[in-house]
């Protein structure tokens, strides 16, 4: 009987047709974070949506492109918004293909089925934002901002502001004080997040990336500078995870501004 409710508006639309009872309504509403579905050696989650505001996030980077076909549609069959990470042009094409109602980002290298409507900063007080030391952290910066828009979370791109020249950060202060919370990502020597939290005092996520020369040892150098980091209340995620750090910065946007709003949603 529980394959029948693989999401909680289905029950609620029942209960509300009349089609079924409120006890019933009930039982089944506490088996549903229970549902699961075996899709191509994968067990997919249903309720991860209603736990974490966004389906179950594909990462693509190892699965076959028939398996990612496969769990893509089973997550997105009721109109759902699904996310797909760490994928190259051939396996991206294949998605395009098959999924009419897209959005795609060949920097990220993401794509978006069934896509909401990007939140632009300019509609609403404040916004995620998201800096990129410089050109070459891009990629996980971009990876970050289609969290954003797959969480319907406004964010402002701040692109090559490195410390290599600190005039730059400093000309997108105003920027960085209307923002609630800062991604920042940086490779090489990984100093931006410590002048940025010295210079702001909002919530940071600091990305290490593998972009230097040798001695970074593929973004660990930037990583344990980050971890070292003298400037108060700055986090830390895996190198080059883009993914990680957007999730967080959404949860904590709509933390902030849920309580902003009197603790409704």
């Amino acid at each position: 009987m529980v394959n029948k409710f693989p999401v909680l508006e289905e029950v609620l639309k029942m209960l509300k047709d009349g089609e079924i009872q409120i006890d019933d309504a009930i039982r089944h509403i506490g088996q549903i974070p229970f549902h699961a579905k075996e899709v191509d050696g994968a067990t997919l989650d249903y309720h991860r949506k209603f736990r974490h505001g966004l389906t179950e996030v594909v990462y693509g980077e190892s699965k076959t492109i028939e398996q990612i076909l496969s769990i893509s549609e089973a997550l997105s069959s009721q109109n759902q918004t699904v996310l797909i990470t760490r994928l190259d042009d051939a396996k991206r094409t294949k998605l395009r293909e098959k999924f009419k109602n897209h959005r795609e980002n060949e920097k990220a290298r993401t794509f978006l089925i069934n896509p909401p409507k990007v939140v632009s900063p300019e509609s609403t007080f404040s916004f995620v934002a998201i800096l990129a030391a410089g050109t070459s952290d891009i990629p996980v910066a971009e990876e970050a901002a289609e969290v954003c828009i797959a969480l319907e979370v406004p964010f402002k791109k701040i692109f090559d502001v490195g410390v290599a020249g600190l005039q730059r950060i400093l000309a997108r202060l105003e920027d960085l004080q209307k923002a609630s919370v800062l991604i920042v990502c940086a490779g090489m020597e990984g100093a931006l997040p410590s002048v940025v939290g010295g210079l702001v005092g909002k919530p940071l996520i600091a990305v290490p990336t593998s972009v230097g020369y040798g001695a970074s040892f593929g973004g660990l150098t930037a990583l344990l500078a980050m971890m070292n980091s003298c400037a108060p209340g700055v986090s830390v995620v895996n190198i080059d995870n883009g993914f990680s750090a957007g999730f967080a910065a959404c949860q904590t946007y709509r933390e902030i501004i849920r309580h902003q709003n009197g603790g409704e949603k």
